[in-house]
């Protein structure tokens, strides 16, 4: 990876001015982001806290009875299991360890307050879930990336989709227009119909929601992949930026799916930024195979 020039310090620092303006003056004007659950604000707090505590972690996490069974559930998967189940929240997050606990709880609280219309986004959050795996599992195998940033970012890549949904007058026949059309990307024509696209939007619940700002910044630009070569951009945005490229194009293949168009054309800039070669990514697919298919008790 190639050092950003000094320039690159500022860079989403201005992404977030520009969101500002474009909510106060703007075409943000009319997107109605959800309030950042209460739970999720006190989680984002506990984790923050110096030293750490985990008896605030545990206290949040039985404060929702829904929240309390996802997690004992997935301590007692197959994933996580030892044979012996578990049956408090105390011993789901022993079992699972912090980083695991704290990134279920956050897909929770975030899927419970953004619920998308499953005629037009079947299954988002079972597929945000999935890419969000899939960049904890290679951000682990890369060095300079927070695994937890990277989880954070699978999350909530397309989030922008389902707040223009419920937000935007319309915006259902644009997904379908903007699924047909061959002559314009999905983002350009979000833009010509409603002069915002879910990229921005995204990147406004991650700056309201009070995300990690390489969050919003990588949400923000997901779809701008030349951006991977601008140099004005912090590299550890670039980097998360190639990650969800690389995370989305094995998903794809995993599904059986061609490479879109958006891997055919700068597919190798991500591989190359990330260091990365064909062998070894294969070697991720086999990875995220084994990880993603293992059986939920």
């Amino acid at each position: 990876m190639t050092l950003a020039t000094p320039l690159a310090a500022s860079h989403t620092d201005t992404l977030a001015r520009e969101l500002d303006q474009a909510r106060r003056k703007g075409p943000l004007q009319t997107i109605v982001v959800p309030p950042c659950p209460e739970l999720l604000v006190q989680l984002k707090a506990a984790l923050a806290a110096q030293p750490l505590d985990l008896t605030a972690v545990a206290r949040i996490a039985s404060a929702d009875v829904a929240m309390s069974a996802t997690l004992i559930r997935l301590a007692n998967s197959a994933r996580y299991s030892t044979g012996r189940p578990v049956r408090s929240i105390g011993e789901a997050l022993t079992r699972l360890g912090l980083d695991k606990t704290a990134a279920a709880m956050t897909a929770f609280l975030a899927s419970s307050a953004i619920q998308p219309d499953p005629k037009y986004l079947n299954r988002f959050w079972e597929q945000s879930g999935e890419r969000s795996v899939v960049m904890d599992l290679l951000a682990r195998r890369l060095p300079g990336l927070a695994p937890d940033v990277a989880q954070t970012c699978g999350l909530f890549l397309h989030v922008g989709l389902p707040v223009m949904l419920q937000s935007l007058r319309g915006y259902s026949s644009t997904m379908v227009e903007a699924q047909a059309r061959r002559d314009r990307t999905y983002v350009q024509t979000e833009n010509a119909n409603h002069r915002t696209d879910h990229a921005v939007v995204g990147a406004l619940v991650a700056r309201v929601w009070q995300l990690a700002p390489e969050v919003m910044a990588t949400v923000r630009l997901h779809h701008d992949l030349n951006a991977l070569h601008d140099t004005r951009i912090e590299p550890e945005v670039r980097s998360y930026m190639a990650l969800a490229l690389v995370a989305d194009h094995l998903l794809r293949r995993r599904a059986g799916l061609p490479a879109d168009v958006e891997w055919q054309q700068h597919g190798q800039d991500a591989l190359q930024w990330l260091s990365v070669d064909d062998t070894e990514l294969d070697a991720w697919f086999d990875l995220l195979s084994e990880a993603l298919d293992e059986p939920s008790a």
